[in-house]
């Protein structure tokens, strides 16, 4: 037992979490109620080399830094994981994930599955979870939504769709984003106690993945 008192003790170390999903999964809404709901989850801050846009600030969108300095930090193996994704860079520091961990914070990553792949490898530790739209239909729906997308445009989103979709069981949990709140739920209770509230049945799983992989 620590001598000193308990407001100087260093807190419990925080952990890994991180969260994918394919387009039309409905990442983002449920990552603004997880960071809303719980006071000890952050949301990881990645650099970029990409201009601020509009709105944007420095240490709280986005580091944004050069190129140069990119690479620097690529060299320096200082990225937990790092992409270039449609012409620039974007990754997430192990240093800022380390100092969040280290004050007693959960924290968590919103990235793809290279990203998720890169995370496991560095840190085994960490939990992902992956994803899901209910049916076929849904993720079509939704790839369409905005409704001023060529059909040849909606077919590439869903090709992409699709290959996304095919890495699901590189992921420790997979939570089907059908009802917005027992979705929620679910990712709430893996990040408490590492499991999902209602898991999802296998055979159910399986057959969702094999109609959501469905070309045409």
């Amino acid at each position: 037992m620590s001598d000193l008192p308990a407001s100087e003790t260093a807190p419990e170390r925080g952990r890994v979490f991180v969260l994918a999903a394919p387009s039309g999964g409905g990442k983002t809404s449920l990552i603004r109620a997880l960071i809303e709901n719980d006071a000890e989850l952050r949301p990881s801050v990645s650099h970029t080399n990409r201009p601020a846009r509009p709105g944007e600030e420095h240490g709280v969108h986005y580091f944004f830094v050069d190129k140069d300095e990119f690479q620097q930090l690529i060299d320096q193996e200082a990225f937990l994981e790092y992409a270039l994704v449609f012409g620039d860079y974007k990754g997430t520091t192990r240093k800022a994930v380390e100092d969040e961990l280290a004050n007693g914070h959960h924290v968590l990553l919103d990235i793809d599955w290279q990203g998720a792949r890169q995370v496991r490898k560095s840190m085994p530790e960490s939990q992902s979870i992956f994803i899901l739209p209910p049916s076929l239909e849904t993720l079509k729906e939704r790839l369409a939504r905005r409704g001023q997308d060529s059909a040849e445009v909606i077919a590439r989103r869903m090709g992409k769709a699709r290959s996304e979709i095919s890495h699901w069981d590189e992921f420790d949990h997979v939570v089907i984003n059908d009802d917005f709140d027992e979705a929620l739920e679910n990712i709430q209770s893996i990040i408490r106690t590492g499991q999902a509230a209602r898991p999802v049945p296998a055979e159910k799983l399986q057959s969702l993945v094999a109609e959501l992989l469905q070309e045409g």
